[in-house]
């Protein structure tokens, strides 16, 4: 009963020391002026912008893409006619496809990028 009585007295005691302020309270936290700058422009660059698709080669590795998958990736980064896919040892899915008119073999690694063989 004691240590039931202790403890409503703690939680009590604890929800008056931090309870809501007072008007008067409130007043002495205010700051004059903006508390925050907008700016037209943001005052930071993007850490990295550059596109992974196709500029550094496939990257072998384990993928986790189905074919499908595969094929929607080749097909987003602009390629049409795309074939039959399979797979290589180097877990990258390869097959062809055509682009500005010409027929071409890509290959997705396991990162997504879509790179022209």
């Amino acid at each position: 009963m004691i240590r039931t009585l202790a403890a409503v007295a703690l939680a009590a005691a604890t929800m008056t020391a931090c309870g809501p302020k007072t008007e008067a309270d409130a007043g002495a936290d205010r700051t004059a002026g903006p508390v925050v700058s907008s700016s037209e422009a943001p005052r930071n660059e993007a850490i990295d912008t550059t596109p992974t698709t196709g500029e550094s080669g496939p990257t072998p590795g384990a993928s986790s893409y189905t074919e499908a998958q595969a094929k929607s990736a080749i097909e987003s980064a602009g390629y049409t006619a795309v074939g039959a896919l399979t797979q290589n040892t180097n877990g990258l899915w390869q097959g062809p496809a055509t682009k500005d008119g010409k027929s071409v073999t890509v290959s997705v690694d396991y990162k997504g990028a879509v790179t022209a063989l």
